[in-house]
């Protein structure tokens, strides 16, 4: 798979929840990507998505704290702040495609930096299509170079 990959919230998210469905194959290809050290470029908006969600799932604060801590120390892990290129960019995708905010920012970073979105958001993922690359973990999973 060449080129680095944009990882949607919703993949981290799962990774992190074996209760919810489809847990194993986010957590394959996180483990993947970390032992690869492939390159990922992420919104900075993963931080707060990511740590709202699990502390509001978990109601566990400092948990929340602790992975967004892990998830920003991940190697190959590039956070692209939301200048105002970016959101005029995100604007312009969520307008077209209509799209949720927070979605149309993943698109615009992995439009900016020809990668691949990876996510479990099928309207997300749908939308995106006509100009980003994406796809679903279990479907990218077997892409990434490593032991199967």
């Amino acid at each position: 798979m060449p080129g680095p990959l944009t990882i949607d919230a919703s993949v981290f998210i799962n990774a992190f929840n074996p209760n919810e469905p489809r847990h194993t194959e986010s957590r394959r290809l996180m483990e993947r990507i970390r032992a690869e050290g492939l390159p990922m470029v992420v919104p900075t908006l993963v931080l707060p998505e990511v740590a709202a969600t699990i502390s509001r799932a978990t109601g566990d604060s400092q948990t929340a704290r602790l992975f967004t801590d892990q998830l920003r120390r991940l190697p190959g892990l590039v956070l692209v702040p939301l200048d105002q290129g970016l959101a005029a960019q995100a604007a312009e995708i969520a307008a077209e495609h209509r799209l949720r905010g927070s979605d149309a920012v993943y698109g615009a970073v992995s439009l900016r930096f020809g990668s691949l979105l990876v996510t479990l958001d099928r309207e997300q993922h749908a939308r995106l299509k006509p100009i980003v690359r994406s796809s679903y973990p279990a479907v990218a999973l077997p892409e990434i170079p490593g032991d199967a």
